[in-house]
């Protein structure tokens, strides 16, 4: 069997998806980019402004499921840039425990939704 997780603490999904699937145990979210779950628009300015925006949709998407991000096993980053990179991982950084951390990878791809800089999926357990 599987729930669907939806939050308004998050963007609502804008085609066939949602926010997350549980699934027993195991939550797997959709990847997340930086709109503001309030007014629907991009954030934007800076890579850090960025990232954190996609990481507070990420937690609201977590805390729906009943989680944290210390139930995370496994995040998937996507990058425009990988000259980004450094940035965006001292901000993604800041919201694990170091000697907790999931398993990661970093890709960097041609483009990205509305053409952000950054998009990240993760897979949580409880």
């Amino acid at each position: 069997m599987k729930k669907i997780i939806k939050t308004n603490n998050a963007p609502a999904p804008v085609g066939p998806y949602n926010q997350a699937v549980l699934s027993g145990n195991t939550l797997y979210t959709s990847g997340q980019i930086a709109l503001d779950p309030a007014t629907g628009k991009l954030v934007t300015g800076s890579i850090e402004t960025e990232t954190t925006q996609v990481l507070e949709n990420m937690k609201a998407v977590l805390t729906e499921a009943g989680m944290t991000f210390e139930n995370v096993v496994k995040s998937t980053i996507f990058v425009k840039n990988m000259n980004d990179f450094a940035k965006i991982n001292t901000v993604y950084g800041s919201y694990f425990n170091p000697e907790t951390a999931p398993a990661r990878e970093t890709v960097e791809v041609g483009n990205l939704p509305l053409f952000v800089n950054v998009e990240i999926s993760m897979i949580a357990i409880k």
